[in-house]
């Protein structure tokens, strides 16, 4: 994926989310610095990650937060 369609694609991914990019990395647990630079362009990630994160925010909105929250702790990912 070109550098300018990755960060492009990337920051209206956080965006639709209405996260600042801290929020968002929190959340997601990415670097602060990581998604500054994927978002600038300057680096890019591995195709998957982009597609990961687009398919965990689409269950978070037709799940709901909670329920993925619930989930992450009887899984034992919390």
């Amino acid at each position: 994926m070109e550098d300018n369609v990755f960060s492009e694609k990337i920051k209206e991914l956080r965006e639709s989310t209405g996260l600042n990019r801290k929020e968002f990395c929190e959340k997601f647990e990415i670097p602060y610095r990581t998604m500054t630079e994927w978002e600038l362009g300057h680096r890019n990630a591995p195709p998957y990650v982009l597609r990961l994160l687009a398919y965990y925010v689409e269950m978070q909105a037709k799940l709901g937060e909670k329920d993925l929250d619930s989930r992450r702790e009887v899984d034992g990912y919390e």
